[in-house]
């Protein structure tokens, strides 16, 4: 039996969440797990808040000859490092553009010329 650490998904649609678990290699991605070692949620503006990991857990299944995916890796090497970067500032607001000029009044002419016309 192959053993991966990798997340496993749960929330909504445009609203995810992820539960890090120890699962067999061959089963579906939310399928039933062997332990969960930790959360991922990626809606969470502070970036090393993003991440709940039990390293002790996850250090005896790596041991154990575990494989982490490749996110579930970059994760536990920040988690190590504690190097999360820096959230990056919202974009600056743009200006609305200017409206058109609109003219005040009709001119004396318009109804005029609509007048002699029909």
């Amino acid at each position: 039996m192959s053993v991966r650490i990798r997340m496993r998904l749960h929330g909504r649609k445009h609203r995810p969440f992820f539960r890090i678990c120890v699962i067999d290699r061959q089963k579906a991605r939310d399928g039933l797990p062997i332990e969960e070692v930790g959360t991922y949620d990626p809606t969470i503006r502070d970036k090393a808040a993003r991440v709940k990991l039990d390293m002790e857990r996850v250090e005896f299944w790596i041991s154990k000859g575990a494989l982490p995916s490749d996110r579930v890796a970059t994760l536990i090497k920040k988690i190590k490092a504690n190097d999360f970067g820096t959230a990056k500032a919202p974009p600056d607001r743009v200006a609305p553009k200017p409206l058109p000029a609109a003219d005040a009044a009709p001119s004396e002419d318009a109804p005029a010329a609509e007048a002699s016309e029909g």
